[in-house]
Protein backbone atom coordinates (compact mmCIF):
# COMPACT_ATOMS: atom_id res chain seq x y z
CA UNK A 1 0.00 0.00 0.00
CA UNK A 2 3.16 2.02 0.07
CA UNK A 3 2.70 3.58 -3.44
CA UNK A 4 -0.80 3.64 -3.00
CA UNK A 5 -0.45 6.15 -0.40
CA UNK A 6 2.24 8.27 -2.03
CA UNK A 7 -0.52 8.06 -5.01
CA UNK A 8 -3.07 9.77 -2.69
CA UNK A 9 -0.89 12.59 -1.54
CA UNK A 10 0.53 13.19 -5.08
CA UNK A 11 -2.81 13.46 -6.54
CA UNK A 12 -5.77 14.15 -3.77
CA UNK A 13 -8.30 14.86 -6.80
CA UNK A 14 -8.28 11.29 -7.08
CA UNK A 15 -9.61 9.94 -3.78
CA UNK A 16 -11.69 13.16 -2.72
CA UNK A 17 -15.07 12.12 -1.06
CA UNK A 18 -18.35 13.61 -1.36
CA UNK A 19 -21.57 13.78 1.26
CA UNK A 20 -23.85 10.75 0.29
CA UNK A 21 -20.96 9.03 -1.58
CA UNK A 22 -18.86 5.98 -1.95
CA UNK A 23 -16.17 6.86 0.70
CA UNK A 24 -12.25 5.97 0.37
CA UNK A 25 -11.12 4.23 3.72
CA UNK A 26 -7.61 5.73 4.86
CA UNK A 27 -8.13 3.86 8.60
CA UNK A 28 -5.63 1.16 8.34
CA UNK A 29 -8.30 -1.39 10.72
CA UNK A 30 -11.05 -0.73 8.32
CA UNK A 31 -8.79 -1.35 5.43
CA UNK A 32 -7.90 -4.98 6.66
CA UNK A 33 -11.14 -5.27 7.36
CA UNK A 34 -12.76 -4.21 4.01
CA UNK A 35 -10.08 -6.93 2.12
CA UNK A 36 -11.15 -9.82 4.69
CA UNK A 37 -14.85 -9.18 4.26
CA UNK A 38 -13.91 -9.77 0.04
CA UNK A 39 -11.82 -12.34 0.71
CA UNK A 40 -14.59 -14.29 2.49
CA UNK A 41 -17.10 -13.53 0.12
CA UNK A 42 -15.16 -15.06 -2.62
CA UNK A 43 -13.44 -17.62 -1.14
CA UNK A 44 -16.25 -20.48 -0.16
CA UNK A 45 -15.08 -23.53 1.53
CA UNK A 46 -14.94 -26.32 0.09
CA UNK A 47 -16.45 -29.20 2.77
CA UNK A 48 -15.07 -30.39 6.27
CA UNK A 49 -13.27 -29.13 8.70
CA UNK A 50 -9.49 -28.75 6.51
CA UNK A 51 -11.64 -27.17 4.23
CA UNK A 52 -12.90 -24.44 6.39
CA UNK A 53 -10.19 -24.07 8.04
CA UNK A 54 -7.63 -23.46 4.99
CA UNK A 55 -10.65 -20.60 3.93
CA UNK A 56 -10.24 -18.95 7.56
CA UNK A 57 -6.30 -18.93 6.99
CA UNK A 58 -6.84 -16.99 3.38
CA UNK A 59 -8.74 -14.38 5.18
CA UNK A 60 -5.93 -14.02 7.25
CA UNK A 61 -2.92 -14.40 5.65
CA UNK A 62 -4.16 -13.36 1.59
CA UNK A 63 -6.64 -11.26 1.73
CA UNK A 64 -7.48 -9.79 -1.44
CA UNK A 65 -4.93 -7.62 -2.11
CA UNK A 66 -5.66 -3.65 -2.54
CA UNK A 67 -4.32 -0.18 -3.63
CA UNK A 68 -2.24 0.42 -7.10
CA UNK A 69 -2.60 -3.34 -8.71
CA UNK A 70 -0.42 -2.69 -11.90
CA UNK A 71 0.71 0.66 -13.71
CA UNK A 72 1.51 1.79 -16.66
CA UNK A 73 2.38 4.31 -19.34
CA UNK A 74 -1.54 4.35 -20.46
CA UNK A 75 -3.18 3.59 -17.29
CA UNK A 76 -2.89 2.94 -13.36
CA UNK A 77 -5.28 -0.05 -12.17
CA UNK A 78 -6.73 0.91 -8.87
CA UNK A 79 -8.46 -1.44 -6.03
CA UNK A 80 -9.72 1.15 -3.80
CA UNK A 81 -10.59 0.02 -0.07
CA UNK A 82 -13.96 1.75 0.17
CA UNK A 83 -17.22 2.37 2.36
CA UNK A 84 -20.79 2.12 0.33
CA UNK A 85 -23.81 4.64 1.24
CA UNK A 86 -24.95 1.76 3.11
CA UNK A 87 -22.47 1.09 5.67
CA UNK A 88 -20.58 -1.83 3.84
CA UNK A 89 -16.91 -2.37 3.40
CA UNK A 90 -15.54 -3.61 0.37
CA UNK A 91 -13.18 -3.35 -2.67
CA UNK A 92 -13.64 -1.16 -5.39
CA UNK A 93 -11.68 -0.93 -8.90
CA UNK A 94 -10.87 1.38 -10.90
CA UNK A 95 -8.51 2.33 -13.81
CA UNK A 96 -6.89 5.61 -14.13
CA UNK A 97 -4.70 7.59 -16.82
CA UNK A 98 -0.80 8.39 -15.35
CA UNK A 99 -0.57 11.77 -12.73
CA UNK A 100 1.05 13.24 -15.70
CA UNK A 101 -0.79 12.28 -18.93
CA UNK A 102 -2.89 15.02 -21.03
CA UNK A 103 -6.17 14.06 -22.12
CA UNK A 104 -6.65 11.49 -24.71
CA UNK A 105 -8.50 12.33 -27.91
CA UNK A 106 -10.80 11.15 -30.32
CA UNK A 107 -10.79 12.84 -33.91
CA UNK A 108 -13.01 12.86 -36.75
CA UNK A 109 -11.38 13.37 -39.65
CA UNK A 110 -13.60 14.99 -42.38
CA UNK A 111 -12.55 14.97 -46.38
CA UNK A 112 -13.38 17.49 -48.71
CA UNK A 113 -16.43 20.43 -49.01
CA UNK A 114 -18.80 18.13 -48.27
CA UNK A 115 -17.24 16.97 -44.96
CA UNK A 116 -16.85 12.87 -45.43
CA UNK A 117 -16.20 11.52 -42.93
CA UNK A 118 -12.28 8.88 -42.72
CA UNK A 119 -13.60 5.61 -41.25
CA UNK A 120 -10.79 3.24 -40.14
CA UNK A 121 -11.08 -0.46 -39.69
CA UNK A 122 -8.88 -0.96 -36.55
CA UNK A 123 -8.91 -4.67 -34.93
CA UNK A 124 -9.43 -4.58 -31.30
CA UNK A 125 -7.82 -6.78 -28.67
CA UNK A 126 -10.31 -6.38 -25.83
CA UNK A 127 -12.85 -7.83 -28.23
CA UNK A 128 -10.94 -9.96 -30.66
CA UNK A 129 -12.45 -8.47 -33.90
CA UNK A 130 -13.06 -5.66 -36.12
CA UNK A 131 -14.42 -1.82 -35.62
CA UNK A 132 -15.29 0.94 -37.82
CA UNK A 133 -14.05 3.71 -35.73
CA UNK A 134 -12.37 7.21 -36.35
CA UNK A 135 -8.84 8.31 -35.27
CA UNK A 136 -7.76 8.41 -31.47
CA UNK A 137 -5.20 7.55 -28.83
CA UNK A 138 -3.96 8.41 -25.78
CA UNK A 139 -2.38 12.03 -24.69
CA UNK A 140 1.34 12.50 -24.21
CA UNK A 141 2.55 13.65 -21.28
CA UNK A 142 2.81 18.05 -21.40
CA UNK A 143 1.37 17.91 -24.90
CA UNK A 144 -1.67 19.75 -26.33
CA UNK A 145 -4.75 18.75 -27.38
CA UNK A 146 -3.70 19.89 -31.23
CA UNK A 147 -0.71 18.45 -30.50
CA UNK A 148 -2.28 14.82 -29.83
CA UNK A 149 -4.22 15.48 -32.91
CA UNK A 150 -1.88 15.91 -35.46
CA UNK A 151 0.25 13.10 -34.13
CA UNK A 152 -2.71 10.54 -33.99
CA UNK A 153 -3.77 11.50 -37.95
CA UNK A 154 0.10 11.28 -38.62
CA UNK A 155 0.41 7.65 -36.80
CA UNK A 156 -2.48 6.30 -37.87
CA UNK A 157 -3.61 7.12 -41.45
CA UNK A 158 -0.48 9.56 -42.48
CA UNK A 159 -2.88 12.80 -42.45
CA UNK A 160 -1.95 16.59 -41.90
CA UNK A 161 -4.75 18.69 -40.30
CA UNK A 162 -6.00 21.86 -41.73
CA UNK A 163 -7.99 22.82 -39.48
CA UNK A 164 -9.04 21.34 -35.76
CA UNK A 165 -12.75 21.94 -34.31
CA UNK A 166 -12.88 21.33 -30.67
CA UNK A 167 -16.11 19.12 -29.86
CA UNK A 168 -16.31 19.15 -26.12
CA UNK A 169 -15.03 16.33 -23.34
CA UNK A 170 -16.11 13.23 -22.49
CA UNK A 171 -15.50 10.13 -19.86
CA UNK A 172 -15.93 6.83 -21.61
CA UNK A 173 -17.07 5.21 -18.65
CA UNK A 174 -17.68 6.38 -15.51
CA UNK A 175 -18.25 3.13 -13.79
CA UNK A 176 -14.42 1.97 -14.12
CA UNK A 177 -12.40 4.42 -16.18
CA UNK A 178 -11.34 7.73 -14.58
CA UNK A 179 -10.01 9.00 -18.33
CA UNK A 180 -11.52 12.03 -19.68
CA UNK A 181 -11.07 12.52 -23.56
CA UNK A 182 -11.06 15.39 -25.97
CA UNK A 183 -13.27 15.12 -29.08
CA UNK A 184 -12.12 16.75 -31.91
CA UNK A 185 -13.18 17.15 -35.94
CA UNK A 186 -10.01 17.76 -38.27
CA UNK A 187 -10.03 18.75 -41.80
CA UNK A 188 -7.43 16.73 -43.84
CA UNK A 189 -6.85 17.13 -47.58
CA UNK A 190 -6.05 13.42 -48.10
CA UNK A 191 -4.71 10.70 -46.21
CA UNK A 192 -1.77 7.49 -46.44
CA UNK A 193 -1.37 4.28 -45.71
CA UNK A 194 -2.74 2.81 -42.65
CA UNK A 195 -0.92 1.73 -39.55
CA UNK A 196 -0.65 -1.65 -40.20
CA UNK A 197 1.67 -2.12 -36.96
CA UNK A 198 -1.45 -1.28 -35.07
CA UNK A 199 -3.76 -4.01 -36.34
CA UNK A 200 -5.71 -1.22 -38.92
CA UNK A 201 -6.81 -2.74 -42.06
CA UNK A 202 -8.05 0.00 -44.42
CA UNK A 203 -9.20 3.38 -44.35
CA UNK A 204 -12.69 4.05 -46.08
CA UNK A 205 -14.32 7.61 -46.61
CA UNK A 206 -18.01 7.88 -46.29
CA UNK A 207 -20.65 10.62 -46.71
CA UNK A 208 -21.87 11.65 -43.36
CA UNK A 209 -24.95 10.36 -43.99
CA UNK A 210 -23.40 6.68 -44.46
CA UNK A 211 -22.01 7.39 -41.18
CA UNK A 212 -24.88 7.88 -39.33
CA UNK A 213 -26.68 4.94 -40.92
CA UNK A 214 -23.70 2.80 -40.32
CA UNK A 215 -24.39 3.72 -36.16
CA UNK A 216 -28.06 3.18 -37.31
CA UNK A 217 -28.06 -0.23 -38.05
CA UNK A 218 -24.77 -1.20 -36.15
CA UNK A 219 -22.06 -0.96 -38.15
CA UNK A 220 -20.46 0.95 -35.68
CA UNK A 221 -20.76 0.32 -32.62
CA UNK A 222 -17.55 2.27 -31.15
CA UNK A 223 -18.60 4.48 -28.20
CA UNK A 224 -15.96 7.12 -29.35
CA UNK A 225 -17.18 7.34 -32.88
CA UNK A 226 -20.61 7.28 -31.71
CA UNK A 227 -19.92 10.33 -29.70
CA UNK A 228 -17.58 12.38 -31.97
CA UNK A 229 -20.54 11.95 -34.82
CA UNK A 230 -23.67 13.30 -32.51
CA UNK A 231 -20.90 16.45 -30.92
CA UNK A 232 -20.18 17.12 -34.96
CA UNK A 233 -23.53 17.05 -36.08
CA UNK A 234 -24.66 19.08 -33.17
CA UNK A 235 -21.51 21.62 -33.77
CA UNK A 236 -23.10 22.19 -37.18
CA UNK A 237 -20.29 20.79 -38.72
CA UNK A 238 -22.86 18.42 -40.87
CA UNK A 239 -25.21 19.81 -43.48
CA UNK A 240 -28.63 19.10 -44.25
CA UNK A 241 -29.93 15.68 -45.92
CA UNK A 242 -30.90 16.05 -49.62
CA UNK A 243 -35.09 15.26 -49.47
CA UNK A 244 -37.15 13.58 -51.87
CA UNK A 245 -36.23 14.75 -55.41
CA UNK A 246 -33.09 16.65 -54.44
CA UNK A 247 -30.25 16.26 -56.96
Amino acid sequence: MNRYEALRRAVPRWFRDEPGGIGILTDRALVRRARRQVTAAARQPTSGFPGSLRARLAVLLRPVPAGVVSANRHLWYLRDPVRFPDGRLGLYDRLLPPPDASPGVVVLPLLGPESDVVLIEHFRHATRTRHWEVVRGFGDPGATGEENVARELREEIAAVPTAVVPLGELHPDTGLLAHRVELYAARVDGFGDPERGEAIDRIRTVPWTEAEAMVADGRITDGFTVAVLYRARLAGLFGKEPGPGAE
